[in-house]
């Protein structure tokens, strides 16, 4: 009986070395990049972490820095924070911050290049629809229509659609197009919510255009 056994554990030997002798490097190298790939993973999110504590606290001094009111600092101070944090939520938000400041400060031009930067760099689509809808004004304020509306082409989140379309019927309003006023703003009329005072704004839009808004068919007067 013992040799039985040790005969079916000799051939269990065997057979476990003649896999290994097939199969060992493969079976290595798969825990070696298995390893490798966790060990890259867990570096990763320590970085994360790391990279977000940081942009947290050079947020905290860029709002410091825009209750100076000084245009000039504000913007050296979202300099910094794009260059070293780029990636991350703080970056959009740093900059929506600073084009306000600078906006309100009369450099027009330098508030527009940094919406511009968080339309196209902002790691959150929301924070990129706010700087585009607020780039859109900002040049629909200077009478460029037609790059106002290239502007508004691209399509947003159901959360910004009703203020993207009260901007349309702004833009075709100022371009003697009342059709297309009507319809944007009868989009953005039904797509705020009722207890909305910017509603009430959108209604008196309309009511300039002959559009009674709280008919069943939003029709002219």
């Amino acid at each position: 009986m013992a040799n039985h056994l040790d005969l079916e554990e000799q051939e269990q030997l065997d057979q476990l070395k003649a896999f290994w002798n097939q199969y060992g490097n493969v079976v290595t190298w798969f825990c070696i990049v298995l390893l490798a790939v966790l060990a890259s993973w867990n570096g990763y999110q320590y970085w994360q972490r790391s990279q977000t504590a940081q942009a947290a606290a050079m947020f905290d001094e860029v709002q410091k820095v825009i209750l100076t009111g000084d245009p000039e600092k504000v913007e050296r101070a979202f300099n910094d924070m794009k260059d070293r944090f780029a990636g991350t939520s703080y970056a959009a938000q740093s900059g929506l911050l600073t084009a306000k400041t600078l906006y309100d400060a009369g450099k027009i031009d330098a508030a527009k290049r940094v919406l511009q930067w968080v339309m196209e760099h902002a790691s959150d689509a929301g924070y990129a629809t706010v700087a585009r809808l607020r780039l859109a004004g900002i040049v629909f304020d200077a009478k460029d229509d037609a790059q106002a509306l290239k502007l508004l082409e691209a399509d947003v989140g159901p959360e910004f659609a009703a203020l993207r379309a009260d901007r349309l019927g702004d833009i075709y309003a100022d371009m003697g197009n009342k059709a297309q006023a009507k319809a944007h703003y009868l989009v953005a009329y039904r797509g705020l919510d009722p207890q909305e005072q910017y509603r009430r704004l959108v209604e008196v839009k309309l009511n300039a255009l002959g559009v009674d808004p709280t008919s069943n068919t939003g029709a002219t007067q």
